[in-house]
């Protein structure tokens, strides 16, 4: 089997988001999929199946199976165009999810999502004491909360307490606030998924996009997420639906021996 690692939302090496993609001829099973993520040891391993004109895709982490991941979508859709010889400029994937279109525009990459509502909600104290810092407020969406932040410093400087974190019921949380030199910056923590920091997350700015968009009466926005990779994503807010573009860049190729 074909394994490939892509950096992706960046065009240097080392930064932006590492994925593993694996393409397939047909699907494996569930437990050898999750044994490759684990092995793989990154935030996202995604396996992907040509279905006649369309791609089915599925996303693991080391523990389990997610049912949206951008940058693995992304890094996935590089592999498609640069390596399997893809020559239309669309590529259609069929997820649980449901469609996930990827455009490519000479170097960049621009993803098509399901947008996702968010409705605000009291702050728990365990995420105050988690983050350490001065909330200005909490939103839930369907597995996530966005907390927004006074500033960029604020978001750049957080040195959150991740096992207080894994302890909330949403699985992840988005930190967001005003950019100095962008929109809006932000930063992702999921420790109850085993991953304490995503360096950048496609399927947080399904949220983000939307929020900030209206929030600063805009439709295209510019967008990064703090990580030490660094991700950097041009955004577009379409209402049920939002555009995110990005780089990626291929690290290695190889083969597994199952």
């Amino acid at each position: 089997m074909i394994i490939y690692q892509v950096d992706a939302f960046n065009n240097k090496i080392f930064k932006g988001n590492p994925a593993a993609v694996c393409p397939l001829t047909s699907w494996i099973s569930e437990d050898l999929m999750q044994s490759i993520a684990e092995e793989n040891n990154l935030s996202e391993t995604v396996f992907f199946v040509k279905n006649n004109q369309y791609f089915d895709i599925r996303w693991f982490t080391p523990t389990c199976e997610i049912d949206l991941c951008g940058h693995a979508t992304l890094a996935a859709a590089h592999i498609i165009f640069t390596e399997l010889n893809y020559l239309e400029k669309v590529l259609e994937f069929n997820s649980k999810s449901g469609k996930l279109t990827v455009e490519k525009n000479k170097d960049w990459y621009t993803l098509n999502f399901p947008s996702e509502e968010i409705t605000e909600i009291e702050t728990p104290s365990i995420l105050e004491k988690a983050l350490n810092v001065a909330i200005l407020k909490t939103y839930k969406g369907k597995w996530k909360l966005l907390v927004e932040l006074k500033n960029e410093v604020d978001v750049a400087n957080l040195a959150p307490n991740f096992n207080l974190l894994s302890k909330l019921e949403s699985n992840g949380i988005i930190v967001t606030s005003k950019g100095n030199k962008v929109d809006f910056v932000s930063r992702f923590f999921a420790p109850k998924l085993n991953i304490n920091e995503d360096p950048v997350t496609g399927s947080a700015h399904t949220l983000l996009i939307p929020f900030w968009a209206k929030k600063l009466n805009k439709i295209n926005l510019e967008a990064i997420q703090l990580s030490k990779r660094v991700g950097i994503l041009k955004c577009k807010h379409l209402n049920e639906r939002v555009e995110m573009s990005g780089q990626a860049i291929t690290y290695l190729k190889g083969e597994l021996t199952l």
